[in-house]
């Protein structure tokens, strides 16, 4: 789905997902239209717990699911999931899994749209051309 406004969601269920945290609505608005823009031609699934970035396969997520405690935890917060071959050494990942080999599910924590910027776009596209790649 593509966004036809930085204001109107791609996805018609985005404000109810964000019906009990409407002040991170315009994270996500970010975030989707720098992903959008990036990627044209990724899929929007609105989720119960998750709004998820797709080519072939899921690549990136958004959640309001904590990945940090509450005293740590910006205010409005949205947390990005994307899945690398690799682990990533950064301060900006808040938790990082390897729960196959060689396949590291991060998870990282934005707090304002400045945080959306060129390095966690190179880590969402990183893992759209990893998902693509699965079989």
């Amino acid at each position: 789905m593509k966004q036809n406004s930085p204001c109107q969601p791609a996805h018609p269920d985005t404000p109810l997902f964000f019906r009990e945290s409407p002040l991170s609505l315009p994270l996500y608005l970010t975030l989707e239209e720098r992903i959008l823009a990036e990627l044209p031609e990724t899929r929007i699934r609105v989720q119960k717990t998750q709004i998820s970035f797709s080519n072939r396969r899921n690549f990136a997520f958004a959640s309001l699911l904590p990945a940090r405690r509450a005293a740590a935890r910006p205010s409005p917060f949205l947390t990005v999931t994307i899945g690398l071959p690799f682990r990533l050494d950064s301060p900006r990942v808040d938790a990082a899994l390897e729960p196959y080999p060689d396949r590291w599910t991060h998870h990282i924590v934005i707090g304002s749209a400045e945080e959306i910027d060129g390095e966690l776009l190179g880590w969402i596209r990183e893992a759209s051309e990893f998902s693509a790649q699965k079989r």
